[in-house]
C-alpha cells in the first residue's frame, strides 16, 4: 500500500486527485492540505511514501515545500503539480529534489503511473515534457542557477519572502513562523539588501520572475 498526502490551494483538484486515487486498492490518500506549510506539518506527522504538491500555493509554495519536506522525511518521493512547463519551473523543481513533475492538464491521466514510478525510485516527467529540453536545459544552465539570487537568501529568507510578497504583516508572519515582530524585520531587510531591492513592489516582481509566487 502507498500512503500518499495531496496539496493543492484549489478543493476541486484535491478532491478529484483523492477520488482518483481512491479507485486504486493499492494507494491510500491519508491526508490533504490547502498550502505548503500546513502540507509540510502534515508530511512531518504522518511520513507518507509519496507527496503531491501544487508548485503555486499560499504561505509555503511547492518548490520550499519539497526541500522542507524532504529534509523532515528523506525517504518521501514528491512529485510537483503545475500548470507550467517552462524549463525554470521544471528545473527549480528538480533541484528542490522533486522526483516527478506532472501537468495539471494531464495529471487525472498521468498520476498514477507518476505515483508508481516515483515509489519505485524512478523519475517521472508529464509525457508533454520532452526529456532532450529538460537534459539540455539543465546542462546550459547549471552554473547560472548556481549564481542566482535565490541562493543568497537562507531557507528561512525565502519563507518570509513568499510571506511578504503575499501581504501579510510583519505580525502575521511572527506568528506563523513563531517568531518576534523585530526578528522578522530584520529577516525582511536583510533579504532585500542581499537581493539588493528596495521596495515591495520590486520585490513582488522578482517573486513571480522566479517562481516564488505567481498572479493567480
Amino acid at each position: 500500500m502507498i500512503t500518499i498526502v495531496l496539496a493543492d490551494d484549489h478543493a476541486i483538484v484535491r478532491d478529484g486527485l483523492r477520488s482518483l486515487l481512491e479507485t486504486n486498492e493499492n494507494l491510500r490518500v491519508i491526508g490533504d492540505a490547502d498550502n505548503g506549510r500546513d502540507a509540510l506539518h502534515l508530511v512531518s506527522q504522518n511520513c507518507p511514501d509519496v507527496a503531491i504538491l501544487d508548485i503555486a500555493m499560499p504561505e509555503m509554495n511547492g518548490i520550499e515545500a519539497t526541500r522542507q519536506i524532504i529534509d523532515t522525511c528523506p525517504d518521501i518521493k514528491v512529485i510537483i503539480l503545475s500548470m507550467h512547463a517552462t524549463s525554470r519551473h521544471i528545473y527549480r523543481a528538480l533541484q528542490a529534489g522533486a522526483r516527478g513533475y506532472l501537468l495539471k492538464a494531464s495529471a487525472g491521466f498521468e498520476v498514477v503511473d507518476a505515483i508508481q514510478a516515483v515509489y519505485k525510485g524512478q523519475r517521472y516527467l508529464s509525457q508533454k515534457i520532452s526529456d532532450i529540453i529538460i537534459e539540455d536545459y539543465i546542462t546550459q544552465r547549471e552554473t547560472e542557477e548556481v549564481e542566482s539570487p535565490l541562493t543568497r537568501l537562507s531557507s528561512r529568507e525565502r519563507e518570509i519572502l513568499q510571506l511578504v510578497v503575499e501581504g501579510k504583516s510583519s505580525s502575521d508572519i511572527a506568528g506563523l513562523l513563531s517568531l518576534s515582530s523585530s526578528t522578522v524585520d530584520t529577516y525582511r531587510s536583510r533579504l532585500m539588501q542581499k537581493l539588493d531591492i528596495n521596495d515591495i513592489p520590486s520585490l513582488v516582481k522578482f517573486a513571480i520572475r522566479h517562481g516564488i509566487t505567481s498572479l493567480e
